[in-house]
Protein backbone atom coordinates (compact mmCIF):
# COMPACT_ATOMS: atom_id res chain seq x y z
CA UNK A 1 0.00 0.00 0.00
CA UNK A 2 0.64 3.69 -0.28
CA UNK A 3 3.23 4.65 2.61
CA UNK A 4 4.58 8.00 3.16
CA UNK A 5 7.27 8.00 6.43
CA UNK A 6 8.82 11.10 7.18
CA UNK A 7 12.28 11.42 9.19
CA UNK A 8 14.80 13.92 10.30
CA UNK A 9 13.12 16.08 13.16
CA UNK A 10 14.62 17.26 15.99
CA UNK A 11 15.35 19.84 18.19
CA UNK A 12 17.67 22.63 16.95
CA UNK A 13 18.80 26.05 17.86
CA UNK A 14 18.04 29.48 16.25
CA UNK A 15 20.00 29.31 13.59
CA UNK A 16 20.89 25.60 13.17
CA UNK A 17 19.95 23.58 10.50
CA UNK A 18 17.86 20.42 9.83
CA UNK A 19 17.33 17.64 6.77
CA UNK A 20 13.84 16.07 6.66
CA UNK A 21 13.24 13.09 4.80
CA UNK A 22 10.38 11.63 3.35
CA UNK A 23 10.82 7.71 2.20
CA UNK A 24 7.61 6.48 0.00
CA UNK A 25 7.11 2.97 -0.68
CA UNK A 26 3.62 1.53 -2.38
CA UNK A 27 3.78 3.90 -5.39
CA UNK A 28 6.26 4.85 -8.53
CA UNK A 29 7.43 8.42 -6.77
CA UNK A 30 8.42 9.83 -10.05
CA UNK A 31 5.11 10.30 -11.22
CA UNK A 32 3.95 12.19 -8.28
CA UNK A 33 4.22 15.65 -6.99
CA UNK A 34 5.76 16.15 -3.05
CA UNK A 35 4.85 18.65 -0.84
CA UNK A 36 6.04 19.44 2.81
CA UNK A 37 3.46 20.83 5.06
CA UNK A 38 3.58 21.34 8.68
CA UNK A 39 1.09 22.40 11.37
CA UNK A 40 2.52 24.06 14.91
CA UNK A 41 0.08 23.99 17.82
CA UNK A 42 -3.24 25.64 17.24
CA UNK A 43 -2.58 27.00 14.09
CA UNK A 44 -3.77 25.52 10.79
CA UNK A 45 -1.57 22.81 8.57
CA UNK A 46 0.09 24.90 5.84
CA UNK A 47 2.39 24.20 2.66
CA UNK A 48 5.86 24.80 3.06
CA UNK A 49 7.47 23.82 -0.02
CA UNK A 50 6.61 21.37 -3.27
CA UNK A 51 8.66 19.67 -6.07
CA UNK A 52 6.42 18.63 -9.12
CA UNK A 53 6.79 15.04 -10.88
CA UNK A 54 7.11 16.66 -14.39
CA UNK A 55 9.95 18.80 -14.00
CA UNK A 56 11.29 18.71 -10.52
CA UNK A 57 10.03 22.70 -10.43
CA UNK A 58 10.22 23.92 -6.83
CA UNK A 59 7.66 25.99 -4.71
CA UNK A 60 8.21 27.57 -1.80
CA UNK A 61 6.30 29.41 1.02
CA UNK A 62 7.53 32.79 0.98
CA UNK A 63 8.22 32.41 4.70
CA UNK A 64 10.94 30.07 4.37
CA UNK A 65 12.03 30.98 0.57
CA UNK A 66 15.83 31.16 0.55
CA UNK A 67 16.10 29.03 3.75
CA UNK A 68 14.48 25.59 2.59
CA UNK A 69 15.09 23.31 -0.44
CA UNK A 70 13.15 20.80 -1.40
CA UNK A 71 14.58 18.05 -3.49
CA UNK A 72 14.05 14.14 -4.49
CA UNK A 73 15.58 11.15 -5.57
CA UNK A 74 13.70 8.86 -7.58
CA UNK A 75 16.04 5.86 -7.14
CA UNK A 76 15.72 5.89 -3.66
CA UNK A 77 12.45 7.01 -3.48
CA UNK A 78 13.10 10.07 -1.12
CA UNK A 79 12.33 13.41 -0.88
CA UNK A 80 14.18 15.76 1.30
CA UNK A 81 13.51 18.67 2.80
CA UNK A 82 17.24 21.08 3.77
CA UNK A 83 16.09 23.77 6.36
CA UNK A 84 18.43 26.32 7.58
CA UNK A 85 18.47 29.24 9.24
CA UNK A 86 15.79 27.54 11.33
CA UNK A 87 13.92 29.99 13.71
CA UNK A 88 12.03 29.44 16.69
CA UNK A 89 8.48 29.71 14.19
CA UNK A 90 9.36 26.99 12.35
CA UNK A 91 8.64 25.27 15.04
CA UNK A 92 5.88 22.71 13.99
CA UNK A 93 5.18 19.10 12.65
CA UNK A 94 6.33 18.75 9.60
CA UNK A 95 4.11 16.48 7.30
CA UNK A 96 5.54 15.13 3.51
CA UNK A 97 2.35 14.44 0.89
CA UNK A 98 1.69 13.39 -2.04
CA UNK A 99 -0.36 13.77 -5.57
CA UNK A 100 -0.57 12.32 -9.03
CA UNK A 101 -1.58 15.00 -11.81
CA UNK A 102 -1.51 18.26 -12.08
CA UNK A 103 -2.56 20.67 -9.34
CA UNK A 104 -6.02 22.34 -9.51
CA UNK A 105 -6.07 24.30 -6.59
CA UNK A 106 -2.17 25.02 -6.21
CA UNK A 107 0.25 23.26 -4.91
CA UNK A 108 -0.37 24.59 -1.12
CA UNK A 109 -3.93 23.16 -1.00
CA UNK A 110 -3.74 20.11 1.89
CA UNK A 111 -6.79 18.65 -0.43
CA UNK A 112 -4.96 18.28 -4.14
CA UNK A 113 -2.86 15.69 -1.67
CA UNK A 114 -3.96 12.20 -1.60
CA UNK A 115 -1.48 10.69 0.51
CA UNK A 116 -0.02 11.81 4.16
CA UNK A 117 2.91 10.58 6.01
CA UNK A 118 2.43 10.77 9.50
CA UNK A 119 4.79 13.56 10.49
CA UNK A 120 7.87 14.02 12.10
CA UNK A 121 8.33 17.07 14.75
CA UNK A 122 10.62 20.06 14.73
CA UNK A 123 11.26 22.33 17.35
CA UNK A 124 13.86 25.33 17.41
CA UNK A 125 14.52 26.55 20.09
CA UNK A 126 17.04 27.44 22.78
Amino acid sequence: QVQLVESGGGLVQPGGSLRLSCAASGFTLDYYNIGWFRQAPGKEREGVSCIRSSDDTTYYANSVKGRFTISRDNTKKMVYLQMNSLKPEDTAVYYCAARWGKFHSGWSVMTEYAYWGQGTQVTVSS
